[in-house]
């Protein structure tokens, strides 16, 4: 397997490798063994270390890179404008940047990944060159066994051969076989040119992507050209033993920031493979503070294994440095189960019950009385307030049906803890699972992709859908925090929470203040110690215009002013429902306290944010880190300067004189 990673800032120049300059014999090393390399292995690279020339500095990372098993190249270099003398150069790893697109019919493959491996060397006092910057870590896989010449070498072992005596007479002949292994699928025509001494041993038989023409080309174009504008883009390949493309991933900033704040609950949507759709497509996605789906990655998966989901799980666990979710949604799947399992142990898994009752009609849908069947299922799924009542439900069902032996539904019934809402009142969904049977969750591409949507239809089309996407999410910021809410009630928790949620939470917020109103003769029915338990009535609709009288039992602590109700809204959804409040009510109590409040939905949750920092273990050095913080204090800057037009171009009269101030930061540093 073979992993090309880029997550780092490019760079670009014009050059090949360094031209070496002069003999260079004292560098040199036995290409064919490596034993020169190995007895004196060179110490690493560190800012301070110092040189007697440019060549020496260039020699001293070159055969530092041997070692390691990786080349190098002038990437940058600085001269004084009058004598032309170079005062600083930049030496990178021969994979650093990417090469300029090309105008030419058939254009040599893109063989490099922004690759932030490099050291910067500076003239100090007119004769001698100081290392002042560093970076060790490579974003692809290097192997000193691996016997792959790149040119920087293979210029310093022709310099080295210069000085030794004349060879031997040949009397063995060692043939290098150059395979030219592509990077996709065939009919693709993007490849990775790999050099390699005699013969691959291990051929890998996994299953990789089915690419069609032009899909390869449009899916690497894609990742390179968001890299090259994007530098915080997130991206990795699985590759073959062949070089064809088994996975990928990838996530913009925009996720990398969104998983920041939106981390709790994260649903993966494998529905396009679930349905066995032309591209097999995997989402990762979590909902922000206005209720809305937020793409937090997605990738293109080879097959459904445990193995594949395994790689692209720690990918993204990659992506988002190692943080895990609290709570994963995914659909009915063993080798998923599995793969979630390994990768995030703690997580809270469910799947989905969307998924599951979508399936209904295929699965049961020949059954005799399957109108019937549909509405005791539904009945015993959505209806059930306790554990009991659903059990006996699914018990009539069977019975009454006759089916005790489909194989479907003992499978269902068996692994009913992680999909029925009954037996998952104690985990935090923000809104992610329903919890009534005419409820329904849409995907996030949800009409951006079919079943027969090609690869390359869909990275055209991406760029659109996210776009379409953080444009709704910042109108819903702009309104939330322009816009005054029109209430529609006289109580007091509608009047508190119209000035703290976002438009739409408060929106589901304001149904269930009105709900209050069809709930009636409230009880206290038990005492025990400082907990009451109050029974609410409510007339709620069954089938139609019929309505029922149903039963919610509310327990409230008075000294810790805890409330809670067997509906469970509150951990479904996020707010407080109707049966709770009028228990609050009912006890004089005006406002929501406070614990039932949550920050996330709140409109300047993004600023509070800001407050709620902790680098913990994070490498406050990173800068994917840096990256994240300057976003979340960009944020109230954008959101107070769209809202007046003096705003606005204060607001922008002080980004200018800030972008002015960087570029004359760049030009000192010449």
């Amino acid at each position: 397997m073979e992993e090309v990673c880029l997550n780092s800032e490019p760079v670009f120049d014009d050059g090949d490798d360094y031209e070496v300059e002069g003999d260079s014999s004292g560098v040199g090393c036995d290409d064919e063994t490596g034993e020169n390399c190995s007895k004196k292995k060179r110490s690493e690279p560190t800012v301070g270390l110092e040189f007697d020339s440019f060549d020496e500095a260039y020699d001293f990372y070159n055969v530092y890179g041997k070692e390691q098993g990786f080349g190098i190249r002038v990437s940058n270099s600085w001269f004084r404008s009058k004598r032309k003398e170079r005062y600083r150069a930049k030496l990178s790893c021969s994979s650093a940047g990417f090469k300029k697109k090309s105008e030419a019919n058939n254009p040599r493959p893109e063989t490099r990944t922004g690759c932030p491996a490099m050291v910067v060397i500076r003239l100090v006092d007119s004769k001698r060159w100081r290392i002042v910057d560093v970076e060790l870590e490579h974003n692809h896989p290097v192997n000193p066994q691996i016997k792959r010449f790149y040119k920087s070498h293979k210029r310093m072992v022709l310099a080295a051969k210069k000085a030794q005596p004349p060879p031997e007479p040949v009397t063995e002949v060692h043939t290098i076989r150059l395979h030219r292994r592509a990077l996709m699928n065939t009919g693709c025509n993007v490849y990775l040119n790999v050099d390699e001494m005699g013969h691959v041993d291990h051929v890998d038989h996994f299953k990789h992507l089915e690419l069609k023409e032009g899909d390869a080309l449009a899916v690497y174009n894609y990742l390179c050209r968001m890299k090259l504008t994007n530098p915080n883009f997130f991206y990795l390949m699985d590759l073959d033993d062949e070089g064809r493309l088994r996975n990928v991933f990838w996530a913009d900033a925009r996720s990398r920031v969104a998983y920041g704040f939106f981390c709790d609950t994260v649903t993966i949507d494998t529905t396009c493979l679930a349905n066995r759709y032309e591209m097999p497509l995997i989402s990762f996605v979590g909902v922000n503070h206005h209720g809305q789906s937020v793409l937090l990655g997605c990738g293109f998966l080879g097959q459904e294994s445990k193995e594949y989901f395994v790689w692209i799980f720690r990918a993204w666990l990659k992506c988002m440095q190692g943080h895990f979710p609290e709570v994963i949604i995914t659909d009915q799947n063993k080798p998923l189960q599995s793969a979630v399992s390994e990768v995030f142990p703690n997580a809270r898994h469910c799947y989905n019950v969307c998924c599951i009752t979508q399936r209904v009609p295929e699965r049961l849908g020949g059954l005799q009385g399957y109108e019937a069947i549909k509405r005791q299922l539904n009945k015993a799924v959505y209806n059930s307030l306790k554990i009991a009542e659903f059990e006996t439900s699914w018990a009539d069902m069977i019975k009454c049906h006759g089916l005790g032996d489909n194989k479907w539904l003992q499978t269902l019934y068996e692994e009913r803890q992680a999909w029925v809402p009954v037996y998952l009142k104690d985990i935090f969904f923000v809104g992610m699972i329903p919890i009534q049977e005419h409820e329904s969750l849409n995907a996030f591409f949800d009409g951006y992709v079919h079943k027969h949507t090609s690869f390359k239809e869909f990275v055209d089309k991406y760029d659109l859908a996210l776009h379409r996407k953080h444009m709704k999410e910042a109108m819903a910021d702009l309104e939330s925090t322009n816009s005054s809410y029109e209430l529609k009630t006289r109580c007091n928790f509608e009047v508190q929470l119209s000035k703290v949620y976002t438009k739409e939470i408060f929106r589901k917020f304001q149904s269930e203040v009105e709900g209050m109103y069809s709930c009636f003769n409230t009880k206290q029915v038990r005492v025990n110690g400082q907990i009451a338990t109050y029974i609410v009535k409510e007339r709620v609709e069954v089938a139609g215009s019929e309505k029922e009288v149903r039963h919610f039992e509310v327990l409230y602590d008075t000294s810790q002013a805890d409330i809670r109700c067997i509906c469970s809204l509150f951990n479904y959804k996020g707010y407080l429902c109707r049966h709770a409040m009028n228990v609050l009510n009912y006890n004089g109590v005006e406002e929501v306290p406070s614990r039932y409040i949550l920050p996330r939905w709140g409109k300047d949750y993004k600023r509070r944010g800001l407050l709620d920092l902790n680098p913990g273990d994070i490498d406050v050095n990173s800068p994917i880190y840096w990256h994240n913080l300057l976003y979340r204090f960009a944020i109230p800057v954008v959101e107070v300067g769209a809202q007046s037009s003096d705003h606005y171009k204060i607001a922008l009269q002080e980004l200018e004189e800030l972008l002015k101030k960087f570029n004359l930061a760049e030009d000192n540093l010449v």
